[in-house]
């Protein structure tokens, strides 16, 4: 006897549901095989191999004292990343937070000069940027900060909002590359002991279950004629932070700021 008309649309339904699950099982999978990387590059071979050798292969440095590995990434010419030599998940890792803790955005602002040997020039501090993805906008749970130079749309849009970026966290008036982001002044040449992690950390009513929404973009900036950074904050929304662990989506992801083809350093007018 057939089946009835409600009796095939729950079956239907059952199916497809079905196969949503099976769907994200195997992304979440194929997330976790290949989202070690990183890990395995720095933890099995780097570090290694600077005890041993004495030598970063194939790490283009490890700093044991500064417990960090930078990386050349294979996408791009200027890309680097700086990878912490201790297991970190990621921006919502709690050993980020603690007081001892590295700051390893300001390890990967020093990483920034290794863009310049690749130009045999030294590009102005505003061509620059470093970022962190959110756990919904990252491929690695390796924690590491992507160096490169900024898109150019972006460091236009950014010199015309800096004068009106102050020492408080302010939502922009505008998107950058299509998202949403808020701003923070940061005075000074180097970031020494302002950590952006704890900035943000600081500004959130729930830091322990809210960072690993959040992106973070450190772009360098001048402000009459002094050294600044203007530090971002984007975030995912509720529904990517959510299913993040067991599916990406691609939200928050401040690496979307940088140009791995470096334009700005390429501008044969500097």
């Amino acid at each position: 006897m057939p089946q009835s008309r409600p009796a095939r649309q729950i079956a239907s339904l059952i199916l497809i549901l079905a196969l949503l699950v099976l769907t994200a099982f195997l992304l979440r999978k194929r997330q976790t095989e290949t989202g070690n990387a990183l890990r395995q590059i720095v933890h099995g071979q780097c570090v290694p191999d600077m005890l041993t050798n004495h030598l970063p292969s194939p790490c283009v440095a490890v700093d044991l004292k500064r417990k960090d590995a930078i990386l050349k990434d294979k996408l791009g010419k200027t890309q680097y990343l700086v990878i912490p030599t201790d297991k970190a998940t990621g921006i919502e890792d709690p050993a980020i937070l603690k007081p001892n803790a590295s700051n390893y955005f300001a390890d990967a602002w020093d990483a920034s000069s290794l863009v310049n040997q690749v130009f045999h020039r030294t590009l102005p501090r505003t061509d620059f940027a470093v970022a962190i993805n959110s756990i919904s906008g990252r491929s690695q749970d390796q924690l590491h900060i992507h160096v490169d130079c900024i898109q150019t749309t972006v460091k236009s849009e950014l010199a015309q909002l800096g004068p009106e970026i102050g020492g408080t966290w302010q939502k922009l008036p505008v998107k950058l590359m299509g998202e949403e982001y808020r701003a923070l002044w940061i005075a000074g040449a180097e970031l020494k002991e302002r950590n952006p992690f704890r900035l943000l950390a600081d500004s959130l009513p729930h830091p322990a279950e809210e960072m690993g929404a959040h992106t973070l973009v450190l772009a360098g900036a001048e402000r009459s004629g002094q050294p600044g950074f203007i530090l971002l904050d984007g975030e995912a929304p509720p529904l990517a932070a959510a299913l993040s662990s067991r599916i990406r989506l691609g939200y928050a992801s401040g690496e979307k700021l940088e140009d791995h083809q470096c334009a700005v350093g390429n501008d044969p007018q500097k």
